[in-house]
């Protein structure tokens, strides 16, 4: 089609492309809501990710609960963990400099990878795909369960952020972080909000790892490997910029996706390099900030 390049490969790789950004922007987003209320660099998130993936294998390999039932059970186990996080970490050093909260929660991740390494060891665990099968499109196969995979990301995105910039309760948590005293003067408990907001962002790394679980291997360092590009897509999005994570998430998944076409030697780089140059031409992000929480 172009030089050789076949539209099968072509859009094989937009496919790919589409899922891996489905998993940028799900994270960016949670990634962006607990930056935005707490202003915690959560570090962790690739942790929670994982944990959100080994939950569900847990469940199916332990008490037989499938993957549908690990679709809402996993994100609420994660989240609760998340919820214990927040108290006894990150509440005590949450008037400290972000520093100080990168740090604690780069050591979760250290000793979470660590204990499940132990445990399970470091090769990766397989699970079974919930929905087998594809359709062949002519130019393409395309599996089913990846199709649910970019079309359920895309309704928790929207669902995302439509209850936080058009929801009551959406306006609370953009209160609280420009105003926390005014929003407790009407006796709304604002510590307990930034729990819960923690435990919403943790829950959504979490769903994240139960729908990654059947595309990729169940493995300690599954998180680790993905936390560098979801970093980078927040900084290019805007740092608390809801929709800014989910647009750059899928922006930049198919621009690796398409770059593993066109300059494979550089699909690795580019996403870093697209950061580079947002950096330099606009270091607040590609989104303004209102868009945040």
């Amino acid at each position: 089609m172009f030089d050789g390049i076949s539209i099968q490969l072509l859009m094989g790789q937009l496919l790919v492309g589409l899922i891996n950004g489905s998993f940028y922007a799900m994270l960016s987003m949670g990634l962006a809501i607990i930056f935005g209320l707490m202003h915690v660099v959560n570090f962790a998130h690739g942790a929670q990710y994982m944990l959100g993936a080994f939950v569900a294998w847990l469940l199916l390999h332990t008490f037989g609960i499938n993957y549908w039932g690990a679709l809402f059970i996993a994100p609420v186990v994660v989240a609760i963990f998340g919820m214990v996080m927040e108290r006894l970490i990150l509440k005590p050093i949450h008037h400290l400099d972000h520093l100080y909260g990168l740090l604690a929660t780069y050591a979760v991740t250290l000793i979470i990878e660590g204990l499940i390494r132990q445990q399970y060891g470091s090769s990766g665990l397989p699970y079974s795909s919930p929905i087998p099968g594809g359709v062949n499109l002519g130019f393409m196969f395309l599996p089913w369960y990846r199709l649910w995979v970019v079309l359920f990301s895309f309704a928790m995105c929207l669902g995302t952020w439509y209850l936080i910039e058009h929801t009551k309760l959406g306006s609370y948590l953009r209160a609280a972080n420009e105003n926390p005293e005014i929003v407790e003067s009407f006796g709304i408990n604002v510590p307990r909000m930034i729990t819960l907001t923690y435990a919403f962002g943790v829950g959504l790394a979490g769903l994240s790892g139960v729908l990654a679980a059947p595309i990729y291997q169940v493995s300690p360092s599954m998180g680790s490997s993905l936390m560098i590009v979801i970093f980078a897509v927040v900084v290019i999005g805007g740092m608390g910029s809801i929709m800014g994570a989910i647009l750059t998430g899928y922006l930049l998944g198919v621009v690796e996706g398409l770059t593993k076409v066109f300059y494979p030697e550089g699909a690795n780089l580019v996403i870093f390099v697209i950061m580079i140059f947002a950096l330099v031409l606009r270091p607040q992000g590609l989104f303004s900030k209102k868009e945040g929480v």
